[in-house]
């Protein structure tokens, strides 16, 4: 092998060896990067289940309050067709 072949070849060596690392930093870059869109998402998730169980007891007041005003507007209108027959 010439020395111009063979200073080619080491050449060619060092390139695929400097491609490797980058492509493994690259490779490293988008596993950090899917780790941290998880875990964006699970704590999206996390807070709206987290609010929507700190919230639950006012929605049941409220449809609580809600369904015996409804229960009291129908009496009223109940006894309002009685008095009218």
């Amino acid at each position: 092998m010439s020395p111009e072949e063979r200073e080619l070849l080491n050449r060619s060596v060092r390139l695929a060896e400097e491609n490797n690392k980058i492509l493994h930093s690259m490779k490293r870059s988008q596993r950090w990067a899917n780790a941290m869109n998880a875990l964006y998402w699970v704590l999206i998730i996390g807070a709206t289940v987290g609010g929507y169980v700190l919230i639950q007891p006012y929605i049941d007041q409220i449809k609580s309050l809600y369904n015996g005003a409804k229960s009291e507007l129908n009496n009223i209108s109940n006894a309002i067709q009685n008095v009218k027959r």
